[in-house]
């Protein structure tokens, strides 16, 4: 695989808070040279972002419920609307992780159908699979897809675990073949990289971008 073929697999996040405008517009003058799939800002960056790309066949992404998914569906919905009109295309959402582990599937349900419903964008639903056993893996990529999400998305990054090999395998074990996955949270390494490409990923989300592609002829 080229760096050109990999950039089409990445999500280049952007998501630490505490960068400046200046990195913000750094990172995305970036991704367009190398051409990523997208970047993933936090919201209030999308329309600086959106700018920098414009013309471009770079997404931008961003995230909602974000990092804990504990927000009110309304809450939810309202920031994937207002993200929309500034110009994100690609949602990331935070699931509601305890609902889920609660068991209370019809309600992680309509919270993820309602984000879906809001835009016409793509929505990529983050589990934080840290926290969950398998079943709950399991069910949850199951609800995401029957929710009418795009993609089921294993970490933020910001809890104490991320993406796994073994993770990957069970969620594209778990949802239909229209579904896709996205790795991210802890990828470090371009063997890595590949391996999650190579397991079922359409998409990887990574911040350390430059040093995984420098590897790349």
């Amino acid at each position: 695989m080229n760096r050109l073929e990999f950039a089409g697999y990445v999500d280049h996040s952007l998501l630490k808070p505490n960068l400046t405008t200046e990195q913000i517009v750094s990172g995305c003058e970036y991704a367009r040279e190398i051409q990523c799939a997208s970047v993933c800002v936090n919201p209030v960056s999308v329309a600086l972002s959106r700018d920098v790309l414009q013309g471009t066949k770079v997404a931008v992404g961003t995230v909602i419920g974000f990092p804990s998914g504990a927000h009110t569906t309304y809450a939810k919905v309202k920031e994937a609307e207002d993200a929309y009109r500034l110009g994100a295309v690609e949602l990331d959402m935070v699931i509601n992780i305890g609902a889920l582990k609660s068991g209370k599937y019809a309600e992680v349900r309509k919270d993820v159908e309602s984000v879906v419903r809001a835009t016409p964008g793509i929505v990529k639903v983050i589990l934080e699979t840290c926290f969950l056993t398998d079943e709950e893996k399991i069910i949850g990529s199951k609800i995401v897809e029957e929710a009418g999400a795009h993609y089921v998305k294993t970490s933020t990054g910001f809890a104490a675990g991320g993406a796994t090999l073994e993770d990957i395998e069970l969620i594209r074990r778990s949802v239909s073949d229209r579904m896709k996955i996205k790795a991210a949270g802890g990828i470090a390494g371009l063997d890595f990289s590949l391996k999650l490409i190579e397991a079922g990923c359409s998409r990887i989300g990574i911040s350390r971008t430059a040093d995984i592609i420098s590897c790349l002829k």
